[in-house]
């Protein structure tokens, strides 16, 4: 009860004293005369409970029960018939519930229950029953209306303070279809009532095959209620599928509106509640704020993403876009009204807004509401022509129009509401689907016009404008060769190359791509698809830029397109249409291919070749010694003979596992594997056997372990492995993979199973609190266990010795205890 609103609180505490004093006032003092005649009610009220059935849009239930309290009210009276209502009712909350419910719910359903009956008996001894003419259908007709609307409208009084919603919306929705099925019960009574009188009570039986039917008609009744709600549900789907998909057609000609439709929509709608807009309105507002928009499609793109302002004649023609959207949306036949809300969402409150100058309450109220928030969401969202604001500088701006560009009343709302709304947009965002409106598409090789030939122009100005832009080439050359020349780290060199490079020659993206065996691959790309030309492996001699590793010549406006890689696959393109390639030559040879990219076609100079080439030479230079810099770190912390991390790196990996563990309070798994009889290997096989035993060792546990386990080769036959995360008593699969890899690896290599591993572990911190303790921990447990089994082969040779039997070694077998 603390999580609902005080009102709601209120409220059920109310009903529930009011339906206590209702029975306090009946029951007290208790009957002390429990006839047969009422215990046999009792029954059939109690099994009539338990035929009940979930009702439509609330959580809540509904028996054929109500039949014996009438009758219990006609025959016996209101202290019994308040008897067999609070029982039946708490049969009906208990039998069968999915979940056991609240103690406040209980207690707000008898008192409910208290107080319908007690309305109800009211109703049957009223002066307006005897007014009628005093008959019984007439007083059971009262009694069962009386009932009905009491217990019904209490319920639906509680859902509407706790849900927001109208009381009476809930009434007509989830309970006014079944009042016929209660008047239902005034007939059947009358006719029980008859035959008690005439042939005696115990023939009530018969009342039991009338609530199975009952029973069932309410449950085909709900059943097909059910589905016509499903079938409303599925059609509301559909509109908001078409809703969406439109809006994507939006989303295709200004991809900057994405989040700002979704935002804009929950901002409206939120605000529409507010101000007390119908479930029709507010549907009608939640399709607008997504399709607000559609009547640029009638824009040309230019004036949409232009990144400035705008002259009267493109203002004109973006005036048009509420029109056309208006239009377009009333062929759509919405089952509400969306086309006025699109048309007058750019109309202001003191008529100076487009396209008919409405003003004041001449503007629908949806479409008020949603050209303020539209404004806010504008004003605090990222555009061609401008940085977002702060949302409360944003909010600063709409108030300053209020009464003028917007309706006093909405900004009000949207004042105190922003902050919250804010918040709640960003934790519920979720992205539309993407377009693929930059699809390379393969077939049409030219239009029918042919294509439009472009020349190489070259910018024109005064002496000296040009002498000009020669100082500021030069300095910018000095400043980068300078700077190049004091960066040996790979990732400084190329910081300092992408940022003082783009200064000398303009360009949408800039790739530099390494030569490793044959191969171009990228190490540092920036700029408009940097994810796709990260993903590139050139090989020399293909493409632009292997054609410029293996020629050593540049390249000026080369297709980018042609890079291997993405050419003629549709799910890689670039809209990139020049490219500037020079090769990088080192001391050693050609070190790499330095390519810049513009989306413009020839969108590159000789001047721009001249000053690329002139330090081309010294970018490669630079590029060779981070590339030696960088061999020479890896060679530092790498075993030379199976590429695993060597003892160096293996200590501050795993000390800085362990300070992460700290940390996050993680567990950590440290294993030490060591190959039995490697030394049977060299001596029997050679050494080149022994070493390739090591490496395919080495590439087996690099396959089975994470991408973030630390591997070593600690010396030797000897590797470790930590394992973060991970605790030893979830380890066995690893060791069990060690045990099948060193048997593989023996098979693979000497053709029979000569090796096996012996394993310790240890782990963190049960074993040791340092890199230095677990190590040992591990260590003491692997020669252990080594010795463990070579104790056992020992016996097992020596039982078999007397008949001539023959044991060879085999596979190391994983004990089931393996921790201290």
């Amino acid at each position: 009860m603390r999580t609902f609103p005080i009102f709601t609180r209120g409220f059920v505490g109310l009903v529930t004293f009011i339906g206590l004093l209702a029975t306090l006032h009946v029951l007290v003092p208790p009957s002390e005369d429990l006839s047969i005649r009422f215990l046999f009610y009792l029954a059939l009220a109690l099994f009539s409970a338990g035929l009940k059935v979930k009702l439509p849009g609330v959580t809540g239930t509904m028996s054929v029960s109500f039949l014996f309290i009438l009758i219990g009210l006609v025959e016996l009276g209101l202290r019994d018939a308040l008897v067999l209502g609070l029982s039946s009712t708490l049969v009906q909350i208990y039998w069968h519930a999915k979940k056991r419910p609240a103690r406040y719910q209980v207690l707000f359903n008898l008192a409910a229950i208290a107080m319908a009956i007690t309305v109800g008996d009211l109703g049957f001894r009223s002066v307006l029953a005897k007014t009628l003419g005093g008959s019984l259908p007439v007083k059971l007709l009262l009694a069962t209306v009386g009932y009905f609307v009491t217990n019904t409208f209490l319920v639906a009084c509680a859902i509407s303070l706790t849900e927001g919603r109208k009381v009476t919306a809930i009434w007509r929705e989830c309970y006014f279809w079944a009042l016929p099925y209660y008047l239902l019960n005034v007939p059947i009574v009358c006719v029980i009532n008859w035959i008690d009188l005439t042939f005696g009570w115990e023939l009530t039986m018969l009342a039991v095959p009338i609530a199975w039917v009952l029973f069932r008609s309410y449950r085909l009744y709900i059943g097909r209620l059910e589905a016509e709600k499903a079938h409303v549900e599925e059609m509301n789907a559909l509109h908001i599928r078409t809703i969406e998909t439109l809006a994507l057609a939006i989303e295709a000609k200004d991809q900057t509106t994405h989040n700002h439709l979704r935002r804009v929509q929950y901002y409206a709608i939120e605000l529409g509640k507010e101000m007390g807009l119908t479930e029709v309105e507010l549907s009608a507002l939640r399709a607008a704020a997504l399709l607000h928009d559609i009547g640029k499609l009638a824009i040309p793109e230019h004036i949409i993403t232009k990144p400035g302002k705008l002259t009267p004649q493109e203002f004109e023609k973006m005036k048009i876009h509420p029109t056309v959207g208006a239009e377009i949306l009333e062929q759509v036949n919405f089952p509400y009204p969306v086309a006025p809300i699109v048309k007058a969402h750019h109309e202001k409150w003191d008529g100076s807004g487009y396209p008919l100058g409405l003003m004041g309450e001449e503007i629908p109220l949806s479409a008020r509401i949603l050209s303020a928030v539209d404004c806010l969401d504008a004003l605090a969202s990222d555009r061609q022509y401008r940085r977002a604001l702060p949302i409360d500088a944003a909010m600063a701006i709409v108030q300053s129009e209020s009464g003028k560009s917007y309706d006093p009343r909405v900004v009000d709302v949207l004042a105190m509401r922003y902050r919250q709304l804010e918040e709640e947009a960003i934790r519920l965002h979720k992205p539309m689907s993407r377009l693929s409106v930059g699809a390379r598409i393969e077939h049409g090789s030219a239009p029918a016009l042919g294509f439009e030939t472009a020349e190489n122009h070259k910018p024109q100005g005064d002496f000296r404008a040009q002498i000009a832009a020669a100082g500021r080439e030069a300095q910018y050359t000095l400043e980068l060769i300078s700077e190049l020349g004091n960066s040996l780290g790979m990732e400084e060199m190329l910081s300092v190359l992408s940022s003082r490079l783009t200064q000398l020659i303009p360009c949408d993206a800039i790739a530099l791509y390494e030569c490793r065996d044959n191969v171009l691959v990228p190490i540092y790309v920036d700029g408009r698809d940097r994810m796709l030309f990260s993903s590139l492996r050139i090989p020399i001699g293909q493409g632009l830029s292997g054609w410029v590793a293996e020629h050593n010549k540049p390249i000026l406006n080369g297709n980018p397109s042609v890079e291997p890689g993405y050419l003629n696959n549709p799910t890689k393109f670039s809209l990139l249409r020049s490219a500037l390639s020079v090769p990088l030559a080192g001391l050693d040879g050609n070190v790499g291919v330095l390519s810049l990219y513009r989306a413009d076609a020839d969108g590159f100079t000789a001047d721009h070749l001249r000053i690329l080439s002139g330090i081309s030479s010294k970018i490669g230079l630079s590029c060779e010694n981070a590339m030696k810099y960088r061999a020479m770190e890896e060679s530092a912390t790498t075993d030379y003979l199976t590429g695993l991390n060597n003892p160096r790196a293996l200590f501050d990996r795993l000390n800085r596992e362990i300070s992460r563990c700290q940390r996050e309070r993680d567990p950590l798994t440290l294993i030490v594997c060591d190959l039995d009889n490697f030394k049977e290997v060299n001596d029997r096989f050679g050494h080149n056997a022994g070493n390739r035993v090591l490496q395919e060792f080495a590439k087996g546990l690099s396959d089975f372990c994470r991408d973030y386990d630390v591997t070593a080769r600690f010396g030797g036959d000897e590797f470790v492995l930590v394992l973060p995360g991970v605790r030893a008593d979830a380890a066995n699969d690893k060791l069990l993979a060690l045990s099948a890899l060193a048997a593989r690896v023996s098979r693979t290599v000497c053709g029979e199973n000569v090796i096996s591993a012996s394993v310790g572990v240890a782990s963190w911190p049960e074993d040791g609190d340092t890199g230095d303790e677990l190590l040992g921990e591990a260590d003491i447990r692997m020669y252990a266990q080594k010795l463990s089994c070579k104790r056992k082969l020992a016996t097992a040779r020596g039982a078999t010795q007397g008949v001539g039997a023959h044991l060879s070694s085999s596979a190391y077998t994983v004990p089931a205890a393996v921790s201290r």
